[in-house]
């Protein structure tokens, strides 16, 4: 899988830029605050619909502009498409394929996989927990795009009953009302949180293997990387062998809501459920936050997006059907057997897209066009380099 073209119409720092892309390493070149970021950030939206940098739509957008767009030609084997996303801040985002009527923007979900490595990716490490779990709901998504609305389903929901609790806090009475109205965003709290919870440990029993060995492959390390998921649902937490279904998650999520209620009136608060749960990452027998070196953070942070990008390839082995691989500025805080390690490991993506403030960052193993970005008094601007390789055929649109 690779795009060939990205048109970016009021997005970010420009108000148009056209790109052209080919197979195999892609190499952005600029200074810091050019704005080759905001072109790999694009691809990763176009993707996965949520930025790597902020959490709201507002910032995507060029200044003084409602509206940004971005669209992008990909290809899959022979065939080939062009998907467009509408980012429109405080309304719904819209997409369209093959130049289709626009519709509900999850539709777009899945039709192009990507992997983004950024130096915000460290928070994975030394972040909070809500950074662990929306990389784990993030790569749901990816997985399976449908599982998107039952995050959103369980975000509403808490919503409402955090709600429910603050305002019985602050009023000083908890009446009758007020229990049945519990109880029935209990019950539609507990089906939403199974479904997020069954999503997260699946993901969680495809990563440990790949983990492991992205790992040791780029730390040449003794240490074995590993995890455990600690989540205030009992039968979620630890390591299990199989994943337990919905209907057993959402039983044991109803029972843990039902006994904390009494904690829950007092603090006016939902105390359970996946909202509330971590995970927690390990070299040997230590955590990898507080204990792990400048070095082994790094290693660890990007092992878990390239597990991520296996996850993906086992998911669709179609070998047309591989990831966008994308690294935003990662050689430059890396050594030299590291960036060696990592580019051998990179090397097998069909597509690679890797910026840098200076080429020489990058290893002679991703040799592949250049491309010039620059900042200049009415946005940035992209200088295309002449490609060093065949250009990408363009087949017929696929229905």
């Amino acid at each position: 899988m690779f795009l060939s073209h990205l048109s970016l119409t009021q997005y970010r720092s420009y108000q148009q830029a056209d790109v052209s892309l080919m197979p195999g390493p892609n190499v952005l070149v600029g200074s810091n605050g050019a704005g080759k970021t905001n072109i790999v950030e694009a691809v990763g939206y176009l993707a996965t619909q949520v930025s790597h940098r902020v959490s709201t739509d507002s910032p995507l957008v060029h200044f003084g502009a409602s509206q940004a767009i971005i669209r992008g030609r990909i290809h899959r084997g022979d065939r080939a498409m062009s998907l467009e996303l509408e980012i429109n801040p405080g309304k719904s985002n819209r997409s369209a394929v093959n130049r289709g009527a626009p519709q509900r923007a999850r539709e777009g979900l899945g039709l192009l996989r990507s992997v983004l490595f950024a130096p915000e990716d460290l928070a994975l490490i030394n972040g909070d927990p809500s950074v662990r779990r929306r990389f784990l709901d993030d790569l749901v998504v990816q997985l399976r795009p449908a599982l998107g609305d039952a995050r959103s389903d369980y975000d509403r929901v808490l919503k409402q009953r955090n709600a429910l609790l603050k305002n019985a806090k602050q009023s000083g009475r908890w009446t009758e009302e007020h229990v049945h109205t519990l109880g029935v965003w209990d019950e539609h709290l507990a089906r939403a949180g199974a479904r997020v919870l069954n999503g997260r440990l699946h993901v969680l029993k495809m990563l440990a293997h790949p983990l492991t060995e992205s790992y040791t492959a780029l730390a040449e390390s003794v240490k074995t990387a590993g995890f455990s998921y600690e989540s205030t649902v009992p039968l979620a937490g630890g390591q299990h062998q199989e994943v337990p279904d919905e209907q057993a998650l959402h039983e044991a999520l109803l029972t843990e809501l039902e006994s904390r209620h009494r904690q829950e009136r007092d603090r006016g608060v939902t105390l359970a459920g996946p909202h509330r749960d971590d995970l927690a990452l390990t070299l040997g027998p230590a955590p990898v936050k507080g204990f792990a070196s400048h070095g082994e953070t790094w290693s660890m942070a990007l092992a878990l997006k390239l597990a991520s990008y296996r996850i993906l390839v086992a998911d669709d082995p179609d070998p047309h059907a591989r990831p966008v691989l994308i690294l935003d500025d990662v050689f430059a805080e890396l050594d030299a057997a590291r960036r060696s390690r990592l580019a051998d490991l990179a090397s097998g993506a069909e597509q690679l897209l890797v910026t840098a403030a200076v080429a020489a960052d990058i290893p002679d193993e991703l040799a592949g066009p250049r491309i010039s970005v620059s900042l200049e008094d009415d946005g940035s601007v992209v200088h295309q380099a002449q490609s060093t390789g065949p250009a990408a055929a363009e087949p017929e649109d696929s229905p």
